[in-house]
């Protein structure tokens, strides 16, 4: 996910883009640059100067007070590095011939692209598949001049698989800016006598109320004076402009209460995003952004993490044991450092953070390593502290995460470990290519499922005004729903305040059996598969002591509402894939609760959101 912002009009270009980028850089801070068309010395023409480099944006700041770009026509780009580590190469914006293109998404035939352009002579200056997109563009320019910018990118994008949200300038343009999108956001600014591009609102909304979200597989040509929109087929789209009414901060949060409560509705597009590029049907087959990891010589594989992360890493155990048959032990960072751990050469690690910068967690990391062991990581943010002391590193892309409570970042560590199954799954020869098509199929359309559960919102709001004055609550799982239960419990208490607990469903008898009354609800993940019987016949020891029961079940489950008293019915998945469904009511239920009682929702007492001391 990376921050874009692009401008044409008649005041100088370089403050609006930096001001839009700083407003954008929770969307990408491993690198910055922008690109502007000056005139060059002793020219009449424009040239594009491109300054970029890797790091914050403080960095391009530093940069820019040496060497100015000044034109009224440019763009800009903070970047969340997927193809390729972060460096001043891999920086964008991407420059080849006459063109420059900034991009967000992930070119997903890239690489047969790139083969296809080395044929035909073209040379490459980074590891990103951004700068093939430059090359196409060029390449079309070149071959018909009379055509311009906008066609030319179309035909481009013709050649083009995967996700983008583009801006294109030419040197042979000057007085034009293109941009196209398909599964990645874009929305254009109109003003008088100037016009403004940028992947959210924030980025132009000091200059401009005036916008219009492009929609997919869009194009469209600014000018000065106007804006063109066509379809990739080269239709003229019509479309009004709408007016934002946000304020500053409200248009940070997309106009949610919350950033919680945005960081939740975010959580299809960062399950999409962590996926793409990284599953193929057709190869029935899990990547791991060159991390190949051998069953053969596996024998063990430890996780450690802390928090929100330590449950992802339960539902792992669970996934990998099952899928890929490779026995898995999770620790808690915070004990695994001090209890002598025994791990060495041929031993493997994953530790699991979101920030990257976990005291504990990096420690932990530390010693393994120093042991001799192979470390690796799931973390969020790119080029953190344990992703540099690992050996190798699987980012998700949930995007940064500024709600304390961990949501989106929790689902995308989850789909990471889902992957992980598969590619063992595959290699140990436990999971056949049908099965593992078919898993994956069902994975890709995970994040319309969790789109249909978050338009439950509505009832699950009523459920947690009933239940908001609760002073304890109980929630129960089994199996993978185990550590969702834990989860659900540890996200009621991070954000309302309220004591819950969570607990192994066939355990509620050796000790939580003995809390349940009529004041106590009890909160029961009980999806269809295995267990459900097991857990059905929990809940009626719930209900024979006047336990509120709170049940998340299955679409078409016939029986839970005879024993449940509110029930929140979800789509059906596969077993190893239901936690990423089963815990966004969940999720829903701690917000509503909380914002029932009027607590801080996105900064809780006591919490930070990432813990870099012990």
């Amino acid at each position: 996910m990376c921050g874009i912002v692009g401008y044409i009009g008649e005041r100088e270009c370089t403050p609006i883009l930096i001001e839009g980028l700083r407003r954008l850089e929770y969307r990408g801070y491993d690198s910055a640059g922008i690109a502007v068309l000056e005139s060059a010395a002793g020219e009449s023409s424009l040239l594009t100067r491109v300054v970029r480099c890797r790091g914050k944006l403080a960095n391009l700041e530093a940069l820019l007070t040496e060497a100015r770009p000044t034109g009224r026509v440019g763009m800009g780009h903070t970047r969340w590095a997927t193809h390729g580590r972060p460096s001043d190469e891999n920086a964008h914006p991407h420059k080849h011939g006459s063109v420059s293109v900034v991009h967000n998404g992930i070119i997903e035939n890239y690489l047969a692209l790139r083969a296809e352009l080395a044929g035909r002579g073209h040379r490459f200056s980074s590891e990103t598949d951004t700068e093939i997109v430059a090359h196409l563009i060029d390449e079309e320019l070149k071959a018909q001049p009379q055509v311009g910018l906008r066609e030319a990118t179309r035909r481009a994008l013709g050649k083009v698989q995967g996700a983008y949200a583009i801006v294109v300038l030419s040197d042979r343009t000057p007085d034009v800016l293109v941009t196209a999108k398909n599964a990645s956001p874009l929305v254009l600014g109109l003003g008088e006598g100037e016009n403004f591009v940028a992947s959210d609102v924030p980025a132009i909304l000091p200059h401009t109320k005036r916008v219009m979200f492009l929609e997919e597989g869009e194009i469209a040509e600014l000018r000065r004076d106007g804006i063109q929109v066509i379809d990739l087929a080269g239709r003229p789209v019509r479309r009004e402009p709408r007016l934002i009414e946000w304020s500053a901060v409200m248009a940070e949060k997309a106009g949610f209460k919350h950033f919680m409560l945005k960081e939740i509705h975010e959580q299809g597009r960062a399950v999409t995003d962590t996926l793409r590029g990284r599953v193929s049907i057709e190869q029935a087959d899990a990547l791991l952004d060159g991390i190949e990891l051998d069953p053969q010589t596996l024998k063990k594989l430890t996780l450690i993490a802390c928090g929100t992360s330590y449950h992802a890493g339960l539902v792992g155990k669970f996934l990998i044991e099952q899928i890929a048959r490779v026995p898995v032990e999770v620790d808690l960072a915070s004990e695994y450092r001090y209890r002598d751990p025994i791990i060495g050469p041929g031993d493997t690690l994953l530790a699991i953070s979101q920030s990257g910068e976990t005291a504990d967690t990096l420690a932990a990391v530390k010693e393994a390593k120093a042991k001799g062991a192979q470390v690796l990581c799931i973390a969020n943010v790119v080029d953190s502290s344990i992703p540099r002391a690992c050996h190798h590193a699987l980012y998700t892309h949930a995007g940064p995460e500024i709600g304390v409570a961990s949501t989106k970042a929790f689902t995308t560590q989850l789909a990471a470990l889902v992957l992980i199954a598969i590619h063992l799954g595959r290699r140990s020869g436990t999971l056949s290519s049908n099965a593992a098509a078919e898993l994956i199929r069902e994975f890709m359309a995970l994040p319309q499922k969790m789109a249909d559960i978050i338009g439950l919102a509505p009832q699950i709001q009523v459920i947690a005004r009933r239940y908001g004055h609760a002073r304890d609550f109980l929630f129960l799982g089994r199996g993978t729903q185990y550590p969702i239960a834990l989860e659900g419990a540890l996200k009621l208490k991070e954000i309302s305040y309220i004591h819950a607990e969570g607990y192994a469903a066939g355990e509620m008898k050796h000790g939580p059996i003995a809390l349940i009354d009529a004041e106590m609800p009890v909160v029961v993940v009980v999806p269809k598969g295995p267990g459900y019987e097991k857990v059905m016949s929990n809940l009626t020891e719930v209900k024979a002591r006047e336990g509120k029961i709170i049940a998340v079940a299955t679409r078409g489950d016939q029986d839970i509402g005879a024993i449940a008293d509110e029930v929140i019915l979800i789509p059906e998945a596969p077993a190893p894939l239901a936690p990423l469904l089963t815990v966004v009511p969940l999720q829903l239920l701690a917000y509503h609760i909380a914002d029932f009682k009027g607590t801080d929702i996105d900064q809780p007492r006591n919490l930070a959101k990432s813990v870099t001391v012990e």
